[in-house]
């Protein structure tokens, strides 16, 4: 087992399953949290990002090694652990806003060769056409249909701006919804830094302007990140066709995974019925 071995590696107790995720969290000790994942860049870039972007007075995830293990396609990394009981104090999102407004500040070139930042329209699940193409099959004529025209609201904007030289193009963090966010005794923490990239400012505001409509989250929490930020991007033709474009995506998604998952064909039925305009549609869940 990759953490055990890492543990011993790092002079760290015996680790014991936290839980299991995207990646697998394990305790080693009181003040340790061994990460065990398929990393998507270098693990020892993410160590190296966590220090840029701590400089920048954005609260990370404090490495307390600063060697990454890796085994074949398996790295592990020791994070400093933070009690999941400080959860149970409420979210500052407005503290959240103000650190993602420095990661935008943040010049790319300081990370640009250490940890990779692709311009956030060249990720996979953002080629919309083809996702939807891909599971046509499964979608009734309804679905289909909503799925579609939200594509055709955007089209002129999402062929147009999909170049890398954009004027306005920023650092983003890439995914900022409450999952990605640990609430800690010195406030809040942004974590899961793996789809880090270069957009618009609009691309980290777009997932909390739905949250609170199609997510079920808590009324409010966009307007407090946007007090943090500096400004509110509502009514912001690219903020509003971004919001309503990853919702496309994170349905065709589900649709996608629903081939070989029951359970993520049920998430996807419940997505589809939003798109098909049906009376009481209930709001999704973060898969």
């Amino acid at each position: 087992m990759l953490a055990r071995d890492a543990a011993a590696l790092w002079g760290l107790p015996v680790p014991g399953l936290l839980r299991v995720g995207m990646n697998a969290l394990f305790t080693a000790g009181p003040d340790v949290v061994i990460r065990v994942g398929k990393p998507t860049a270098d693990p020892q870039g993410a160590i190296r990002l966590a220090g840029v972007l701590s400089a920048h007075g954005v609260r990370m995830p404090h490495y307390v090694r600063d060697r990454a293990v890796v085994l074949g396609p398996l790295a592990a990394t020791a994070i400093e652990y933070h009690d999941q009981v400080a959860s149970l104090t409420p979210l500052d999102w407005a503290e959240v806003g103000a650190m993602v407004a420095r990661v935008h500040a943040v010049d790319s070139a300081e990370v640009d060769g250490f940890y990779p930042v692709p311009h956030c329209s060249t990720f996979p699940w953002w080629d919309l056409h083809g996702l939807l193409a891909e599971v046509k099959d499964l979608l009734d004529p309804p679905a289909r249909s909503g799925l579609q025209a939200a594509l055709h609201r955007h089209a002129g904007w999402y062929d147009d701006w999909r170049s890398p030289a954009e004027a306005d193009v920023v650092l983003c963090h890439g995914d900022v919804h409450p999952g990605n966010v640990l609430v800690t005794p010195d406030g809040p923490m942004l974590i899961d830094w793996d789809l880090l990239c270069t957009g618009p400012a609009a691309w980290d505001h777009a997932p909390l302007m739905t949250w609170t409509q199609r997510w079920g989250g808590e009324s409010g929490v966009y307007e407090r990140f946007a007090e943090g930020y500096g400004r509110s991007l509502r009514g912001d033709p690219a903020a509003e066709a971004i919001a309503e474009l990853r919702l496309v995506a994170a349905t065709l998604m589900r649709v996608r995974a629903g081939r070989v998952d029951a359970a993520a064909a049920a998430e996807a039925e419940r997505r589809l019925r939003w798109w098909r305009s049906e009376p009481g549609a209930p709001p999704w869940r973060a898969a």
